[in-house]
């Protein structure tokens, strides 16, 4: 099982730790990673400046991809998000798909829809499989409760991604109770982290943010679990400057979803970047069983 990486913008500057936890959770699971470096962004940050050059970026990657001829994977709930509407888009409008071709013949390259973008929850549940997960767990937590955020991009529009229900998803939760985690119900489960409102209006999504955390620990949870670069730097790097101008009474910690696994899987700390989260996880190890004294 291979896929072509598509590493968010994000990851290699300032989320280092999910590119180090990915690579050694899909290695221990079997899945090979091929790294294309013609690769570029998806476009997502181009949508509302130009709408041609946001469709052009992500299907030039979707079609790098079908070179390939391997589907693409991606950690990042934007990114994500991004390549499945121009994917579909390219499908269903022929205008568009004729005149983003036409560019992209100037480099040798075709998008003719014969590949798939997948995230990377989606890989894990769909093509690994619970069961296999299940067999290459060699430690469990015991006692963990665990908040999954999804992020906004994963679910909406449904009709676009399809990864899971929009309002009652459950694949996530059941991957994170894999690991032997409680994944706990909660109230603000399918509401904004914040990230979209930062750098334009910082207290609103300072307020975005206060409200989750505070929700979440009031359900009683140990942990926020996010599979999306730019929910994690909101739940983490925005977070402690949320500590340090609000107080600390909100305080909970965000692991991405592959250092979580990572762990059950007997990967190191130092492999999955646990140091590397601003607010400290550290702690999260004290959770951890080995696997046959959590079964007796």
């Amino acid at each position: 099982m291979r896929f072509v990486m598509m590493r968010c913008c994000t990851t290699p500057i300032v989320l280092q730790q999910y590119e180090w936890s990915t690579n050694a959770v899909l290695e221990k699971l079997g899945v090979g990673l091929v790294d294309v470096k013609e690769l570029g962004c998806c476009g997502y940050p181009l949508r509302n400046i130009s709408f041609k050059a946001h469709v052009l970026a992500s299907a030039r990657n979707l079609a790098l991809c079908e070179k390939e001829n391997l589907d693409l994977l991606t950690v990042c709930n934007c990114c994500y998000g991004t390549l499945k509407y121009v994917d579909r888009l390219m499908h269903d409008d022929g205008s568009t798909r004729k005149e983003v071709n036409t560019t992209l013949e100037k480099e040798g390259l075709r998008y003719e829809g014969d590949i798939k973008a997948k995230h990377i929850l989606e890989v894990l549940y769909n093509d690994v499989g619970i069961e296999t997960i299940k067999n290459k767990i060699v430690r469990t937590f015991n006692r963990l409760k665990i908040a999954t955020h999804y992020g906004c991009r994963i679910l909406r529009p449904s009709s676009i991604v399809q990864f899971d229900k929009p309002n009652s998803p459950t694949k996530f939760d059941e991957l994170v109770e894999v690991t032997g985690a409680e994944s706990i119900d909660w109230l603000s489960k399918p509401e904004c982290c914040g990230s979209p409102l930062w750098g334009i209006n910082d207290e609103l999504s300072l307020d975005l943010t206060e409200n989750k955390l505070k929700n979440a620990k009031q359900a009683g949870a140990d942990y926020l679990c996010v599979s999306c670069s730019y929910c994690q730097i909101q739940f983490d790097q925005v977070q402690r400057i949320l500590l340090s101008q609000r107080g600390p009474q909100h305080r909970l910690p965000s692991i991405l979803y592959p250092q979580l696994l990572g762990l059950c899987l007997g990967i190191d700390s130092e492999t999955l970047g646990l140091n590397r989260n601003q607010v400290s996880i550290n702690d999260i190890e004290f959770y951890l069983l080995q696997k046959a004294a959590s079964q007796n």
